[in-house]
């Protein structure tokens, strides 16, 4: 008989699998990464939060500094003047409808080409303007006038 027969034998076994923790080098490079995109991310939309309420704080002091509903349509028109001239320098010089077509164009909805924009024209040089209009122009000029004023980058 062979003496290598009589050894016995066993079954083959395998490593110890490796501790899911600490993680490799590597995985602390990727968690780093992350972890700064998400505040560089977050530190962007803190900003532009704070821009846009600082924004519309300005217009809405502008626009409650006026006395009567006339005024606040003269004061809207120059702080949407204001704002588009940040986006572009040639808007400082449009006027009638080429004015209210800027003020439309890349709005998300065109609200000056009716009503709202033919107040915008006229309504400061008015005796009287009635206070719903003037609101609903305030309404509708503050979203532009936020658009216009964050769009320069």
């Amino acid at each position: 008989m062979n003496a290598g027969a009589s050894l016995p034998l066993r079954d083959i076994h395998e490593p110890v699998a490796p501790p899911w923790w600490p993680p490799a080098p590597g995985w602390w490079l990727v968690a780093g990464l992350v972890l700064a995109a998400v505040v560089v991310v977050a530190v962007v939309i803190w900003r532009r939060a704070r821009e846009s309420r600082a924004l519309l704080r300005l217009f809405d002091e502008e626009v409650e500094r006026a006395t009567d509903p006339a005024a606040r349509v003269a004061a809207i028109s120059a702080l949407l003047r204001r704002a588009a001239r940040e986006r572009d320098a040639q808007a400082a010089a449009l006027q009638g409808g080429d004015w209210l077509a800027f003020l439309d164009r890349g709005a998300r909805e065109p609200v000056f080409d009716g009503r709202l924009g033919q107040l915008l024209l006229e309504g400061g040089y008015r005796r009287d303007v009635p206070a719903a209009d003037a609101e609903a122009l305030q309404a509708a000029a503050r979203r532009r006038f936020l658009e216009l004023a964050r769009g320069r980058r």
